[in-house]
């Protein structure tokens, strides 16, 4: 299978994120016709085609990387890999290539026993697909994972095509949908909550999952909101921007403000700083916001309130940076 060949130099280049918005209707299509998880056609997508930037892609419309083999009857081009000038599949469309992607897996035998998987388990596809033999790489595996969390592609998993095809979500996207100020941090989207607000209506204004917005926020238990609240409206990112390096924990501060107020994911934010979730850092620690730490022996205290819960105090955080 084709993995990491050399990128062509295009005047415009999709970054991930495009690559993502573009496919991620022929994932979730895909998903709905074949049972292959949309994050794991979207992951392997985006590495095996450069993000989408790849000769292969451009010119071949061959987003993962199939070879000829002997049954192939269609259109081919040809790029060196293993071998010099090697025989590529070559697709009418970009939907085409998804689309034999999925039946490639679905007819090869030794892939079969990825579809007793449940949908939404896509590291057990990952590691699977790397015990077929689908990637040499040794870290085939670990680099999917990677892709889907660092993106959320697992959102895709619980999706269908009608909900992303909905004329009314496509126009509105769940950012234009509203009236409100649109604010952005760390490159993600937010609103301000109203007094009176609640998950549920924001959800409904915005055109959005009954999911998202807890999630994105890490809530469990959505409940009414705090006028002045952060609430983002997009998925938060694994690190802070770029210059904002670290944090120094102010006296009452909760990890949970934290992440809010550099838009970082809360069980990310804990992983990089060796800190159990549920606990709290002394005032005075300084905590890494893009890099992890390597051993932490910070003094930690027990929070009363549950992280994924967070009382009016903890949320009501000065947006300011």
């Amino acid at each position: 299978m084709y993995y990491g060949l050399l990128l062509a130099q295009y005047p415009e280049r999709l970054t991930r994120q495009d690559y993502f918005e573009t496919y991620k209707e022929i994932a979730v299509h895909e998903m709905e016709r074949s049972g292959i998880p949309a994050s794991i056609t979207l992951a392997q997508g985006a590495l095996e085609s450069g993000d989408g930037n790849s000769r292969l892609a451009r010119e071949g419309n061959n987003h993962f990387g199939i070879k000829c083999h002997t049954d192939w009857k269609g259109k081919k081009i040809f790029e060196d890999d293993d071998s010099r000038n090697e025989c590529f599949r070559k697709y009418p469309s970009a939907d085409e290539s998804f689309r034999d992607h999925s039946d490639y897996l679905r007819t090869k035998t030794r892939y079969a026993f990825l579809f007793d998987l449940n949908i939404t388990d896509y590291k057990g596809w990952a590691k699977g697909l790397k015990k077929a033999g689908y990637a040499t790489s040794s870290t085939y595996a670990e680099a999917l994972i990677k892709i889907i969390e660092e993106n959320n592609l697992s959102i895709y998993d619980r999706m269908t095509a009608s909900h992303l095809k909905s004329p009314e979500r496509a126009r509105n996207s769940g950012v234009e949908a509203t009236s409100r100020p649109i604010l952005e941090r760390n490159r993600v989207k937010y609103i301000l909550a109203r007094k009176g607000d609640t998950f549920d209506a924001i959800t409904e204004e915005l055109d959005k999952l009954s999911w998202e917005l807890p999630q994105y926020n890490d809530v469990r238990n959505p409940d009414s909101l705090v006028q002045g609240q952060i609430v983002y409206i997009q998925p938060k990112r694994n690190k802070a921007e770029a210059g904002k390096n670290t944090h120094t924990v102010k006296e009452g501060e909760t990890v949970y403000m934290i992440s809010q107020l550099y838009a970082i994911k809360l069980d990310r934010l804990y992983a990089m700083n060796n800190l159990n979730p549920g606990t709290r850092p002394s005032a005075g620690t300084i905590l890494q916001l893009r890099k992890p730490v390597k051993n932490s022996g910070r003094k930690q205290v027990p929070v009363t309130t549950s992280f994924d819960e967070p009382d009016e105090e903890e949320i009501r955080i000065d947006i300011d940076l």
